[in-house]
């Protein structure tokens, strides 16, 4: 049986899924969508982009058209196989288990690494209100319980996972479309500075601020990563992926704007919450800069339930190909909630997140571009799977017009996964590359040569006493020599010459 298959085993034939409990709509698709993307990050942004100037605006308008060029490949995708699983079940048809395992592996480090840098970065709107000393055990507690209060969520089932994020999505766009619409009345020119504030070239500018404008986009896969719970996948997930991305696009140039047009260029530098400061700004006080952190705290807790759930979907698709542990396809419930791959990644994401608050400067910012890196290189297989499909099939199942326009997007979304490694910088992939390919040995693993069963006859011959009739027929000897080998074994066939 095919992933594709599996990812739809209780489907109806019109694509929709047996049991409704087990799957969520249109709506709870899309907030899935903007939940996974706009998480606490969003509202450090103008900061990180500020020392580059009103030209950051132009990298995030370049970034957006790649990042909605993924959106659509991932929806064209998703309408040829709308099972769950995502890049993995892309890269797997296209380029074989192999491809499709190290796909999968990267996007897992991804998922669970993330999930303990946007913890460790929602912890400092929790304490605007509580430890505001920064205790460090103190705030390892509050982003252990902000790590495990969406894993618990996760494990009551698809139905609360898909309610905890149209409300949190909800929450969280208040305050962003305000700053995105009505903050933008008062912006003041005089604000923003220098076009190009870095000192060197624009063209060397604008690739610096991209490489920081790219990471705000991270999640626009997952709807199609967990396409097996969307209702009508081929239809929905599609539509969810574009939407969902198309809003943030929108969030999150409008509201930089705004920002870079209400906060001082040299305070917006040093600022820690650009977004509290902007709306301090603008209202006076210190109540709306409050609110701000509330909505980034509820943003953060929509981010975390949305990863928690991916961290679980892709490596149980993998699994149940073989190319996962097996524990992964393990479900429990009528929901059928992947309790192992939700508890094994908020585990992992726990110990990383201990260590980020012990060794910061040093482990924290490595771990957050790799996250990133290994959240691209999907992105860019994908993109390869998609290009491929189209150079072999296309021609013959699109028309000519639909043929074009899908080659263009896709050249695109490659030619912007490439860029967006690149702008990663040497050393985060060297460790980004290191760490992919420490997945080999898993893989080699998990494709060991396994014993078949004894048959019954077989059984019986080995439990025979010692010289009785039972033990004179032999095995065939192609049947011995598919016996796995010990290594005295091996190492004696290796040094024995053929022709003994």
């Amino acid at each position: 049986m095919s992933a594709l298959d599996r990812g739809r085993r209780s489907e109806t034939p019109d694509g929709t899924r047996a049991r409704e409990g087990r799957s969520f709509g249109l709506p709870a698709a899309t907030a899935l969508v903007v939940g996974s993307i706009i998480g606490t990050g969003v509202f450090a942004l103008p900061s990180a982009l500020a020392p580059y100037g009103p030209i950051a605006l132009v990298a995030f308008v370049l970034v957006t058209i790649g990042a909605l060029a993924l959106a659509v490949t991932f929806g064209r995708l998703t309408e040829r196989s709308p099972g769950s699983g995502g890049p993995y079940v892309y890269a797997r048809e296209a380029f074989g288990e192999f491809a499709g395992f190290l796909t999968a592996w990267s996007y897992w480090i991804t998922a669970w690494a993330g999930n303990a840098a946007i913890a460790v970065a929602w912890v400092g709107y929790v304490e605007v209100f509580v430890n505001k000393g920064h205790h460090t055990w103190a705030s390892v507690t509050i982003a252990l319980a902000g790590l495990w209060l969406p894993a618990v969520v996760n494990l009551t089932g698809v139905r609360n996972i898909g309610a905890i994020q149209v409300v949190t999505t909800v929450l969280k766009f208040v305050p962003l479309a305000f700053m995105a619409t009505a903050g933008l009345l008062s912006v003041k020119s005089g604000n923003f500075g220098a076009f190009n504030a870095s000192g060197g070239s624009a063209l060397g500018a604008i690739s610096a601020a991209g490489a920081i404008a790219l990471f705000s986009y991270i999640g626009l896969e997952t709807a199609s990563v967990a396409a097996g719970r969307v209702r009508d996948p081929q239809r929905n997930v599609p539509r969810a992926t574009v939407y969902g991305t198309l809003a943030c696009a929108a969030i999150y140039l409008l509201g930089t704007l705004a920002v870079f047009g209400t906060v001082p260029h040299g305070q917006l530098g040093s600022s820690t919450a650009p977004f509290t400061d902007a709306m301090n700004n603008i209202a006076g006080g210190t109540w709306a800069g409050n609110l701000v952190a509330l909505a980034a705290i509820v943003s953060g807790i929509g981010a975390l339930n949305g990863w928690t759930l991916i961290c679980a979907e892709m490596p149980m698709a993998a699994a149940k190909d073989g190319l996962f542990p097996s524990a992964f396809t393990k479900v429990r419930g009528r929901g059928e909630v992947p309790a192992f791959g939700i508890v094994s990644a908020t585990v992992l994401a726990s110990v990383l997140t201990v260590v980020s608050y012990t060794s910061f400067t040093r482990v924290f910012t490595e771990i957050v571009l790799l996250s990133v890196l290994t959240a691209v290189l999907p992105y860019l297989i994908s993109a390869a799977a998609q290009l491929y499909w189209l150079v072999r099939r296309g021609r013959e199942e699109l028309d000519r017009g639909r043929f074009a326009r899908d080659v263009v997007v896709t050249v695109l979304a490659l030619t912007f996964s490439y860029w967006s490694i690149q702008g990663s910088g040497y050393q985060t992939v060297y460790y980004g590359l290191f760490t992919v390919l420490l997945g080999i040995p898993v893989y080699i693993w998990l494709k060991r040569p396994q014993a078949e069963p004894a048959a019954p006859e077989e059984a019986e011959e080995a439990a025979a006493p010692s010289g009785s009739p039972a033990t004179a027929p032999q095995l065939p000897h192609a049947a011995r020599a598919a016996r796995p080998a010990g290594l005295p074994t091996l190492l004696r066939r290796a040094l024995t010459p053929r022709h003994h």
